[in-house]
């Protein structure tokens, strides 16, 4: 905060930001804003502006949904995903709302998951899903022959759950 950083705070609980935004205006002593699906536009128009406008807040908690989709946040540099989303899609949407046109910094993303947690679970089937995307959009057909046999069975492999009934 002192150099003049922004963070955006994503979390996928509404109610766990509304618990976190005034124990870190009190803990940064400083304006932290709060923008959640029960917003309406106006609300969050204003907040969006304020966090973008020069001197505004230093950190805006956003639930995942209601921030995750259509804002531009340039002013942040910092994306901090508080709880795992299952689809990664949804979180690189939120981190995008800082990598927009006009993006003029570095901008760093954490993602943080505590060991022996559902968020660490969740951490895995995570990257599990990035590298089979990752290697079912590489380019030729070589990214076969580089999957491992586990990976490429599974890749391939089809689910006896609905062909005997019980899927």
């Amino acid at each position: 905060m002192a150099g003049g950083e922004r963070a955006l705070c994503f979390t996928q609980f509404a109610a766990f930001g509304a618990l976190l935004q005034p124990y870190l205006a009190r803990r940064l002593d400083t304006e932290v804003l709060f923008l959640h699906g029960g917003l309406g536009r106006a609300e969050r128009d204003r907040l969006v502006a304020r966090f973008g406008a020069d001197g505004g807040p230093p950190v805006f908690v956003l639930s995942l949904r209601a921030g995750g989709t259509g804002l531009n946040l340039t002013a942040a540099n910092h994306v901090v995903h508080l709880d795992r989303w299952w689809n990664p899609a949804v979180e690189d949407q939120a981190t995008d709302r800082a990598f927009r046109i006009g993006q003029r910094r570095d901008v760093q993303v954490r993602r943080l998951v505590c060991a022996g947690t559902i968020e660490e679970r969740i951490d895995d089937v995570i990257a599990g899903k990035r590298r089979l995307a990752d290697a079912a959009v590489a380019p030729g057909e070589g990214w076969l022959a580089d999957l491992p046999d586990g990976a490429l069975a599974e890749l391939i492999a089809l689910d006896p759950g609905p062909v005997d009934g019980d899927g």
